[in-house]
Order: structure tokens, then sequence, then C-alpha cells
């Protein structure tokens, strides 16, 4: 288990007594998980689980956390094509793709042999997460299909995930009577 991993349920207990910072958090969560390489560092689909159950249980608005997550998300990927458009190959130069030339491989491959679809794909799987939508900008994928598959995918995962696990927690209290 990650130190982040142990972190998540203090930050949600947290986010379940302070209801004020539920959005900010949520948004910035999945942001974290979708920009390339920070993907690998947060957890959000632990804490997405885990924060939509507590926020089924607790009453709070599904909706909009839902959204937050999914605005996160989208602009996440778009952060990490946008750089990925900016520094183009030479984005293996640094840290630590460097270290690292089977990462972007990976991805590469995947986003060649799925193309748009890849990065709709690509938020549902960690291992290429963290690289598919910085491809995407490497290779000069065209904005709008780019955008199209990131906000459509950014939305299935983020209410997915979400609204999903927090659908279902009130679902369960409702029927065992809690």
């Amino acid at each position: 288990m990650s130190p982040l991993d142990q972190w998540m349920p203090a930050l949600v207990e947290f986010m379940r007594a302070n209801q004020q910072w539920a959005l900010p958090i949520v948004f910035l969560v999945a942001f974290a998980e979708c920009v390339a390489l920070l993907s690998w560092v947060v957890p959000a689909t632990v804490f997405f689980t885990a924060f939509g159950a507590a926020a089924g249980a607790s009453g709070l608005d599904l909706l909009p956390l839902s959204l937050a997550a999914s605005l996160g998300a989208a602009s996440g990927f778009w952060a990490s094509y946008w750089v990925g458009l900016l520094l183009g190959p030479r984005v293996d130069h640094y840290w630590p793709l460097r270290d690292n030339p089977a990462l972007l491989q990976r991805g590469h491959d995947f986003f060649e042999k799925w193309g748009v679809l890849g990065v709709a794909i690509g938020h549902f799987f960690g291992p290429v997460r963290a690289v598919v939508a910085l491809v995407a900008g490497i290779v000069k994928m065209p904005f709008w299909p780019f955008q199209l598959a990131n906000f459509g995918a950014s939305f299935a995962w983020g209410f997915g995930l979400l609204y999903g696990a927090g659908r279902a927690t009130e679902m369960m209290m409702q029927f065992t009577g809690r």
C-alpha cells in the first residue's frame, strides 16, 4: 500500500467534515490523476471510490462532485496533450521519461494501435493513463478529435467512479434500512 493510499481515508473524512472543500479537492485529485506522470502517485480510483461511497452515505449531492471529477480529469489530459505539443519528441529528454523510455514507448504503441479511441480508453487504464495524452500531443493529434475523446471519456470516468460508488452506497443503505 502506497503512502497516498494510506492518506485517502483521512482525506475522505476531511471532505465529509468540510464540504465546502469537496469540489476543489475532487477537481484537483482528478486533474493530478490525469496529468502525465502524476497519475503514478495519485491513486484517484481509490479516492473516488471511497469518497463516492462516503458522499452517498452522507447525502452529499453527487452530481456537482462527479462534474468536478470529470472536468478535473479532462483538464489533466488537456494539460498533458499541451505539454506533448510543446515539447514534442524531446519529452524523452526529461525525467522520469529519460530514465524509463519503455513507458513512453508503450504509450506510443498503444496510441498507434488505437488512435482517437486510445485517448478514451487511456482514461480507464492506469499503465497508459500516465502518457497517452502526452503522446497524442507529441504526434500532433488534431485538437478537436482529441478533445471529443478526452471529454467523453473524462465524463464517463468521473461519473462512473464517483457517482457510481455514491449511488451504489445510497441504494445499499436503502436496501439494508440504514
